[in-house]
């Protein structure tokens, strides 16, 4: 975008004098080539549209392309946990936004280029799947690499081969303690997590059940979200009880207890009664599992979900059940969380900076791969969405 501002002409009057006094060769002094009413413009570059997405990335070094002196026709490969979804796909043109960048700071073209690829497993948080590709993408040796680790304990093998080829590698979105990345890149989710836990606090007034929802229980950002949430609730609102914590990827258990339940009698499904010794665990869908969560806790007066995922969990349940009473707050800003504020189902949600995310990962590879200093953490940002300020600019310009 360009701010256009404009100079008023001065009105000189030139004096016969004064014109007498030009130089006698012919030449003149410095003109003034303004005239009564006449507009000069000067157009001040505010930067391409997604800067204001690099501009809250903290080290600012990380929200550029420049200094980075990649060698003609390198490669650097990304790694989300998933290969598609608003969040994923903006990470994904963050990372291809910053390759442009840098082929445009160093003036690479055609197969000089700087490449970047972003993959993912097809299924999110596939943790299986993801190694695969980071197996597939080490085979291709490229000069650097960032992932968001869908399980911290489970590249530590691939991790050490990298190393051994030498070949740098960055987090991003979610971490691990692995000793060996060059730098993590993610939003300071301890900080967020603590937050969104205050404004819970608020929002209750200080008393009442609440129930936690997270769509897995391996990624490092999804327990530090979780973690630190709990923790600050339990230190500025003691009167708050988190009587549920709820992983998707733990359903089988929630399956195994609600069909005991069944069995023994404490519970019933629906509203007709069922024969308990036909119910087995693996009919017991999350839909079930939902509905069982809130029969066992018909006082909750809140929830909280730590991912885009998880929040529509919440508001697709308590749709079905005709619950309007109870307050929810989460992380991300999918469409359909959007939608859900705007309908005021929702009251709060930590808004990421994905494109951030992947343009900074791409930076910071490309800054492993030039043998450049790295920060050990780069934050990336958030802002806190609300109904009242949805429509702000600072929350419009982080929306994806």
């Amino acid at each position: 975008m360009k701010k256009k501002w404009s100079l008023m002409a001065l009105l000189l009057s030139l004096s016969l004098v004064l014109g007498a006094c030009a130089p006698a060769n012919g030449g003149t002094d410095k003109e003034d080539t303004t005239g009564a009413g006449a507009e000069q413009e000067e157009t001040v570059d505010e930067g391409p549209a997604y800067q204001a997405r690099l501009d809250v990335i903290d080290p600012a070094a990380y929200g550029n392309a420049q200094g980075l002196a990649l060698e003609k026709g390198s490669y650097i490969s990304i790694i989300g946990k998933s290969d598609s979804g608003q969040y994923w796909d903006a990470v994904k043109e963050g990372a291809l936004q910053a390759a442009e960048d840098i082929n445009k700071e160093l003036g690479y073209e055609g197969d000089d280029e700087i490449k970047v690829t972003y993959s993912g497993p097809a299924k999110s948080d596939d943790v299986d799947e993801q190694v695969s590709i980071l197996d597939e993408e080490l085979d291709r040796y490229p000069v650097a690499l960032g992932i968001s680790i869908a399980d911290m304990q489970a590249c530590e093998v691939q991790f050490d081969l990298a190393a051994e080829s030498d070949i740098p590698v960055v987090a991003f979105d979610s971490g691990s303690d692995y000793q060996g990345l060059m730098a993590t890149v993610s939003t300071d989710n301890a900080e967020a997590a603590a937050y969104a836990a205050g404004q819970m606090g608020e929002l209750l007034e200080g008393k009442g059940q609440i129930a936690v929802f997270a769509p897995d229980s391996k990624s490092q950002s999804v327990l530090t979200r979780v973690n630190s949430f709990v923790k600050q609730l339990e230190k500025d609102y003691p009167e708050i009880q988190v009587v549920s914590t709820y992983y998707s990827d733990q359903m089988e258990e929630m399956q195994e207890t609600v069909a005991g339940e069944i069995k023994a009698g404490t519970y019933q499904r629906g509203e007709e009664a069922e024969d308990p010794q036909e119910v087995t665990a693996e009919e017991i869908t999350e839909e079930d599992i939902m509905d069982y969560l809130f029969a066992k806790y018909p006082d909750l007066k809140g929830c909280y979900g730590v991912s885009g995922e998880s929040v529509e969990l919440i508001t697709e349940t308590l749709d079905r059940l005709e619950k309007d009473d109870v307050a929810v707050i989460g992380f991300d800003a999918e469409e359909e969380e959007v939608a859900a504020m705007e309908e005021g189902k929702v009251d709060g949600l930590v808004v990421q900076n994905p494109f951030g995310m992947g343009y900074a990962a791409v930076i910071a590879a490309a800054r492993a791969a030039c043998d450049l200093n790295n920060e050990a953490y780069v934050n990336t940002g958030y802002v806190w969405m609300t109904p009242d300020n949805l429509e702000s600019e600072e929350i419009q310009n982080m929306l994806y």
